[in-house]
């Protein structure tokens, strides 16, 4: 109840305020579970993306988030769970694989943290090791708008246009190093940043 009305009015939100424009809704899998990996630009992304996308889906956030007791109610309501920045969390990697186990979306982004100015950076390397583990579909999704909104070290909020697009799934190969691996997932994302807005 709580995700889903928070759902809906942060679509229409984000519908009205910023002309949201999805495209490439068609490569979200219709079933089972996926991963979708994301370019990070500002902190509107996790609620743009999961706005856009037709299935349910979960998400990381950083620890610290969840330090107010009702913040923290709201944000496990609403399909988020932590992770310790910059450590091997295995606690969030189990989480990721119990939810994933469980048939739904997880939406990660391979950056680890926000970037400056849109520019596109590079993975983590526990992204790689993510995906290995899991062998299910990768959807490669771009933001863009949001650096404008809201971006990093931003004060107040700008209006502008955002729009998303999911791509085609990312071709990955068994047995891949995990660093070739989070490497093509950031070459997906940047392919589709030069073409899928098109």
């Amino acid at each position: 109840m709580v995700h889903d009305i928070s759902r809906f009015i942060a679509f229409i939100l984000i519908k009205i305020l910023f002309r949201l424009k999805v495209k490439g809704i068609e490569n979200i899998p219709k079933k089972g579970a996926f991963i979708l990996a994301s370019n990070h630009v500002s902190y509107l992304d996790p609620p743009v993306v999961g706005v856009s996308c037709p299935r349910r889906l979960s998400y990381m956030a950083r620890d610290t988030l969840f330090l107010q007791p009702l913040f923290a109610w709201w944000l496990r309501k609403v399909g988020v769970f932590p992770v310790k920045r910059n450590s091997a969390d295995i606690s969030a990697f189990k989480e990721s694989l119990r939810r994933l186990a469980q048939g739904g979306g997880l939406l990660i982004f391979p950056e680890g943290t926000r970037q400056k100015n849109g520019v596109l950076g590079s993975a983590e390397p526990g992204v790689g090791f993510l995906v290995a583990k899991t062998n299910l579909p990768v959807i490669p999704v771009f933001v863009k708008g949001t650096e404008k909104i809201l971006p990093k070290d931003a004060k107040r909020l700008n209006l502008s246009n955002i729009t998303v697009c999911f791509g085609e799934q990312i071709p990955l190969e068994r047995r891949m190093p995990y660093q070739d691996i989070a490497l093509l997932i950031m070459n997906s994302i940047r392919h589709l940043s030069c073409t899928g807005l098109n």
